[in-house]
């Protein structure tokens, strides 16, 4: 009779080994699906209601710009950076998890699994360029969150479907960042959430403090916002405003 199983032989210590088995146990089976994170992240990711992402710039700037938002209140913080060569965009992610660690607020990185799980980030968010979400999965195993962008209700159900742990949806409103994409509304990222009800859903794009009360009028109470805080005079006082005006 032929053999089915062949004994998995792992080098190192007693104890090395108990947590490659881990490892393995929790990492998923190349099927679609969560691949059960950590329930703390994910309480806490549901208890979450200000995202705020970091534009492009010096690495110390968005350090301090990082430090300024959580004084106000952010509960997440994105490392998203399209300049950066890739070490110092480590370093920099190093950086921003040291900082939410000591705040208590998730640390996302944008696009890019490795760095996420170097850094020892808590989430991965991924655009509709970057890996699907299930191929992100099989590399992070269950140690990250991972987010997608989703700007209709079946391009949401599909990231969920996939094992997407929460969905950013827009452009709310206008953007310079987003110029070719179609302005959804405040009532289409509404339209996505219920959708996806069993997934946290963030509004993005244009968000600021002059049109955030639309967003929650339309019924949504998460929002990702960059430049309402990153050029804000203030952005402390920005953030702690804006997280004032989505509650609790």
């Amino acid at each position: 009779m032929p053999r089915l199983f062949r004994t998995l032989r792992v080098p190192g210590p007693p104890a090395a080994a108990g947590e490659a088995l881990l490892r393995l146990r929790h990492r998923p089976a190349g099927v679609q699906g969560k691949a059960a994170p950590d329930p703390q992240l994910s309480r806490r990711l549901a208890a979450a209601r200000l995202y705020v992402i970091t534009p492009d710039g010096p690495p110390d700037a968005l350090v301090k710009l990082a430090a300024a938002a959580l004084r106000g209140g952010a509960d997440v913080i994105q490392l998203r950076h399209k300049t950066l060569v890739r070490g110092e965009l480590l370093a920099l992610a190093r950086r921003l998890r040291d900082l939410t660690a000591e705040s208590g607020a998730l640390f996302v990185v944008n696009d890019h699994v490795d760095l996420a799980v170097l850094s020892r980030a808590d989430a991965v968010h991924l655009g509709p360029e970057d890996l699907t979400v299930a191929s992100a999965r099989r590399v992070a195993g269950d140690r990250l969150l991972i987010g997608a962008s989703a700007s209709s209700p079946a391009a949401a159900r599909a990231a969920v479907a996939d094992g997407a742990d929460y969905i950013g949806s827009g452009p709310a409103f206008a953007t310079p960042l987003k110029t070719t994409k179609e302005v959804i509304g405040p009532f289409g990222v509404v339209a996505v959430a219920a959708a996806v009800p069993a997934v946290p859903v963030f509004a993005i794009g244009g968000i600021d403090e002059s049109n955030i009360a639309q967003v929650i009028t339309a019924g949504l109470r998460r929002a990702c916002v960059i430049r309402a805080v990153a050029d804000a005079p203030d952005p402390e006082q920005a953030t702690r405003r804006l997280r004032a005006m989505l509650g609790a």
